[in-house]
């Protein structure tokens, strides 16, 4: 037998480190029994708490029968309760805690214990109406909104009153958020910009259907006629179009007003001044790519945005939406440039939209240096801007989330 440090174990110290062992596993699992008998005993299930308010006091019902063993602790801001009973998983011990948003008066409230349940009137502090019934503004899923409680009655009156005629806006808010559902306010809101999609959607099928048909029964000859067959309902299409300025203003949508005003306005500027003002103009075949590049971009863009009302989502259609505008937008910048550039003769010809000297207020503008201008310094500014948001949404809304953290 090795001496030292590094002697192998005789067998009567084998045995004995091994009972010593045992002895310790033993103990361990005695330890965890004991541990989980008592974490058993503590642990209680949650019943369903529906609650109500007025603007003196709140009241609220624990969904429990046969209650056994009460214990309630009611401090001026926080409500505990516990019980043995028979909930929504049988008889057990239920209980929960409550740390309430404001102050309460502990000596006039009061509970009582019924057959069915338990009710609670806690008296408020002060009067007013609260906008939730916890500190926190997570709510637990056991705790939901007595909604047919939610009324008073009148210090003078024998008749109830609804709340909902003293507070209807908070009403509405916290029936939303209890059951899911949208305000009136939201509802309507979301009927008239579905609607809104909807009309430009039909409002650039008429357009591209009637061009596509014309093309197809004429050939090239039917670009000349473009605008005379399709202006009318541009013209509508685009009219209703300075609406979008207008909606992330007042919180309809929640893209930038900038954007909007770039892109309604600079349509608007070349449809109504550059094409509508200048007959000759209207003929041109240029008119006709115009018009159907427009046409295709909004014919995805509006779609789109139909779902997204109602967050349904289709992902060729979003996937389209953010991938059609890189062939697109340039191409609809370069008719539009071809259009500008077309019309700087004609101006100069007509002085229409220009301002000559001698006038009573002494200014004189000259719209052909105008649309100059725009050409040299704006053109393709403009269409970086653009491309460049358009390219910055599209890798938020498709690329994988490691590029999407260099945008954020």
């Amino acid at each position: 037998m090795l001496e030292g440090p590094c002697r192998s174990l005789s067998a009567a110290e084998r045995k004995q480190t091994l009972c010593r062992d045992s002895r310790s596993w033993v103990s361990a699992c005695l330890f965890c029994q004991l541990t989980s008998t008592i974490m058993e005993k503590d642990r209680h299930l949650s019943p369903f708490v529906y609650w109500a308010q007025t603007d003196t006091a709140v009241t609220l019902r624990v969904e429990l029968r046969n209650v056994q063993s009460p214990d309630v602790d009611l401090q001026e801001q926080t409500l505990s309760f516990s019980a043995v009973a028979n909930g929504a998983q049988g008889e057990n011990k239920y209980g929960f805690s409550l740390k309430l948003l404001k102050p309460i008066d502990t000596e006039k409230s009061k509970y009582r214990i019924l057959d069915r349940n338990v009710e609670f009137s806690l008296m408020k502090s002060e009067i007013e109406f609260w906008p939730r019934l916890l500190e926190d503004t997570k709510k637990p899923a056991w705790l939901k909104i007595d909604f047919d409680k939610w009324t008073h009655e009148e210090d003078l009156s024998d008749e109830a009153r609804d709340i909902m005629e003293d507070y209807p806006d908070l009403y509405d808010k916290v029936q939303a958020a209890e059951m899911g559902w949208p305000t009136k306010r939201e509802s309507m809101k979301k009927v008239y910009i579905f609607l809104y999609n909807l009309w430009q959607f039909v409002g650039f099928i008429y357009i591209v259907v009637v061009m596509g048909t014309r093309y197809l029964r004429d050939g090239p000859a039917s670009m000349e006629g473009t605008h005379e067959n399709v202006g009318w309902m541009l013209r509508l299409c685009f009219i209703t179009q300075f609406l979008e300025i207008f909606h992330p203003m007042v919180g309809y949508t929640k893209g930038s007003v900038f954007e909007a005003v770039v892109q309604v306005g600079g349509r608007g500027i070349v449809f109504f001044c550059l094409i509508e003002g200048e007959e000759r103009m209207q003929t041109k075949p240029v008119i006709f790519y115009l018009y159907l590049v427009w046409s295709l971009i909004e014919l995805v863009r509006y779609p789109y945005y139909m779902l997204r009302v109602y967050d349904v989502e289709i992902s060729f259609l979003t996937w389209l939406r953010y991938t059609i505008w890189i062939p697109l937008y340039p191409l609809g910048f370069i008719c539009e440039g071809v259009v500008v550039l077309r019309d700087i003769p004609y101006f100069e010809e007509t002085k229409k939209f220009s301002v000559a000297l001698p006038n009573k207020w002494n200014f004189s503008f000259y719209f052909p240096n105008l649309l100059r201008c725009y050409l040299l310094f704006f053109l393709f500014p403009v269409m970086y801007k653009m491309m460049t948001h358009m390219y910055h949404q599209r890798v938020r809304k498709l690329a994988p989330q490691s590029w999407k953290k260099k945008f954020e």
